[in-house]
């Protein structure tokens, strides 16, 4: 990875985003006396048609507001359809058993986004909320070129679409193929249909989608090709506010989303950290103490992180300093394979925004493993979410599949705070890799000092089961062999695993300092 990037300076607001045109059109509704809840919305809205692969129309939304005083966290995820049952679940099972079906109808969740860009504005927004969506309706009616990672991406999720049969996932080959090819970087790429979606969505508040003609097109949709999804099941759809969660590290406040999501991931694994002075460490074994303490942290949001409302999640026992304490014990000198303790019980796009007011935005939207189901809904232009894959077929476990329910969700707003006041929002896109990203950027941020752009620029390593780590080139191979001597199962590549992150934090005299992502197309715009 070559970086080259400088962290923007910027007196009155920014907004830092994965895709250009989509930190454009925010800014350009900053500039226009709208707030960073109107940007945000505005560069969320356009993602969905500039970074297709990675969110859209038909995906979920979480995100964290600093509104001047405190922090307030939305849930736009969405849940499953009543008719879903575990036997459905288990007799649709992957290949090899044990997890849900990757593809097709079943792992399909309603739509969280349109209802949470509706809830945002009406709390937050200044600007009219059909304003919002102009350069989103532009972009899809009229074309843009399509950028290098996005082409990137496509190209991959073409691949996939090509080894799937049945009539569920035709309209997405008509709408996002060109003669069967996805489009190259610099190729101009048009989706009438989604421009039509949108204003529909724009005009009615999002009512159109959930209760008026697009919903009824989902459900017909559903009902033709094998899926679950009822005008029912879209009707009742609610996003729900929710109290962020926090956890304290060396003097700073970490805020994440509670369950569904696994923003408490992060935040374990960062109070197991708090106990240990890993500034005083040498460099290797404070990688090794991250990553250890990274699985111990995993281990209990695998096992517990479920829809808060159907099962209890003992967010307040996993977080107490006494349970962090026990699982520091844990980690010794080589790589471990942890299980979950026990608590007392009581493909994604990331942006974030700030105005000159201070009001500051962090939010997450997502389709989940690229272009999710790959069911397109036909004459709409968008794909749905395959989010049910978050769900567990374990009997007795609290995120067993069932109709109604949220799945275990991976998307995660982030934020940090000082002594009450605000430093900034967060967040690193990826799947598994968004709680280490997070991990990394704070302690990168907190223990090294680094400004924004530097903290996303360091190498990254990346854990996802067993004694397996996958680390960056940049790394370096001192560093490479030295968790290999520690047990881990080293792979150094230049995959995609390793997220995409932005961040922007409070200058102490006023304005603010961001940063984007290096491995993506985007950037962060201010003015």
């Amino acid at each position: 990875m070559t970086v080259n990037r400088k962290p923007l300076y910027a007196p009155h607001g920014v907004v830092a985003t994965s895709q250009p045109l989509a930190a454009s059109a925010g800014l350009a509704v900053l500039r226009r006396g709208g707030n960073a809840v109107d940007a945000a919305l505005a560069t969320a809205i356009t993602l969905t048609v500039v970074q297709p692969g990675s969110n859209d129309i038909g995906g979920d939304l979480f995100a964290i507001v600093w509104d001047g005083t405190a922090l307030h966290g939305l849930n736009a995820s969405g849940r499953s359809p009543a008719a879903l049952t575990l036997d459905a679940a288990q007799s649709s099972a992957a290949p090899g058993g044990g997890t849900m079906s990757v593809r097709g109808w079943l792992p399909v969740t309603v739509p969280g986004a349109p209802a949470g860009w509706r809830d945002l504005h009406a709390r937050f927004g200044r600007l009219p909320f059909a304003d919002l969506f102009a350069d989103a309706v532009g972009y899809a009616a009229d074309g843009y070129p399509v950028s290098p990672r996005v082409a990137h991406n496509w190209r991959r999720g073409v691949e996939i679409h090509a080894g799937l049969r049945g009539p569920e996932f035709a309209e997405w080959g008509a709408v996002f193929t060109r003669d069967g090819r996805a489009p190259a970087a610099g190729e101009l790429f048009r989706n009438p249909a989604a421009a039509r979606t949108l204003q529909l969505i724009a005009d009615s508040a999002a009512e159109e989608f959930y209760r008026g003609e697009i919903g009824v097109a989902m459900a017909a949709h559903a009902a033709a090709t094998g899926g679950l999804l009822t005008k029912d099941d879209l009707a009742r759809y609610a996003s729900t506010w929710v109290q962020p969660i926090r956890t304290g590290y060396r003097g700073y406040d970490v805020w994440e989303l509670p369950p569904n999501g696994q923003g408490i991931a992060a935040l374990l694994a960062l109070a197991i950290l708090d106990g240990v002075d890993v500034s005083a460490m040498p460099a290797p074994q404070r990688r090794h103490w991250q990553i250890e303490a990274m699985k111990l942290a995993f281990a209990d949001a695998h096992a517990y992180v479920a829809d808060p409302d159907a099962a209890p999640v003992p967010v307040a026992g996993l977080l107490s300093p006494g349970y962090a304490q026990r699982r520091r014990t844990l980690i010794g000198e080589t790589a471990a394979l942890p299980g979950p303790g026990r608590p007392a019980q009581g493909g994604t796009v990331y942006l974030c925004a700030a105005d000159a007011d201070g009001l500051m935005v962090s939010l997450i939207q997502s389709n989940y493993m690229g272009f999710g189901s790959y069911v397109a809904v036909p004459g709409y232009g968008f794909g749905l979410q395959n989010r049910g894959v978050g769900f567990s077929l374990s009997p007795g476990h609290p995120n067993v599949v069932a109709g109604g329910k949220r799945p275990y969700n991976t998307i995660i707003p982030g934020f940090l705070t000082r002594d009450g006041r605000p430093v900034g929002p967060f967040g690193v896109m990826g799947g598994h890799m968004q709680p280490q990203g997070h991990l990394q950027l704070v302690m990168s941020t907190v223990d090294d000092g680094l400004d924004p752009q530097a903290a996303l620029d360091a190498p990254r390593w990346y854990w996802h089961t067993g004694r397996q780590l996958r680390v960056e080139p940049a790394l370096g191979t001192a560093a490479a062999d030295d968790l290999r001597r520690r047990g881990h199962e080293v792979t150094v590549d230049e995959s995609d695993v390793y997220g995409y992150g932005q961040a922007i934090w409070c200058l102490p005299d006023g304005g603010y300092v961001a940063g984007s992502e290096p491995r993506a197309d985007g950037c962060a715009a201010g003015y």
